[in-house]
């Protein structure tokens, strides 16, 4: 992989303000030609640097509810239960975390009782689920997939 310079690093931010800037407007900001821009991105894409996704606000789809739930799973079992969680569309992401909880998931329902339903009927059904610590998220003050800022390399 080839190390990502800081010309790099301005293109994935103006794509992280707005993925739909053309590549000439991206070229034209940072005064190189759109064949640099497209070769970057292309090369970016394919090292698997970043990928182009929608970022989805779950309340705007009347997913009201979220939460953050932490496993404590059986040893040797983690990830079975990782695997398992990653299959669920509720959940929008698992991590293995060290601490009081080895596996945090983030989920979004509709409601509460969707909540209940989830931890209830299909957590409950997973080998190797020891533990389920609920919390549910009352105000959300950040939600944002943007790392290029906080690198050692910021941008200016």
């Amino acid at each position: 992989m080839k190390k990502i310079d800081h010309v790099d690093r301005q293109i994935l931010q103006i794509l992280q303000g707005d993925g739909r800037t053309p590549y000439t407007e991206i070229a034209h900001q940072l005064k190189v030609s759109e064949g640099t821009i497209r070769s970057r991105i292309s090369r970016l894409l394919q090292e698997g640097v970043f990928e182009f996704v929608i970022h989805v606000h779950p309340e705007k789809l009347g997913l009201h509810v979220q939460a953050c739930i932490g496993l404590t799973t059986k040893l040797g079992l983690q990830n079975h239960v990782a695997e398992a969680l990653s299959k669920f569309p509720e959940v929008r992401s698992v991590g293995a975390f060290s601490g009081k909880h080895d596996l945090i998931i983030q989920v979004c329902f509709h409601d509460n009782e969707d909540l209940i339903t989830f931890v209830n009927e299909r957590l409950s059904r997973i080998e190797g689920i020891v533990a389920a610590d609920v919390s549910l998220e009352l105000k959300q003050y950040k939600d944002s997939y943007s790392y290029v800022a906080g690198c050692e390399e910021a941008i200016s």
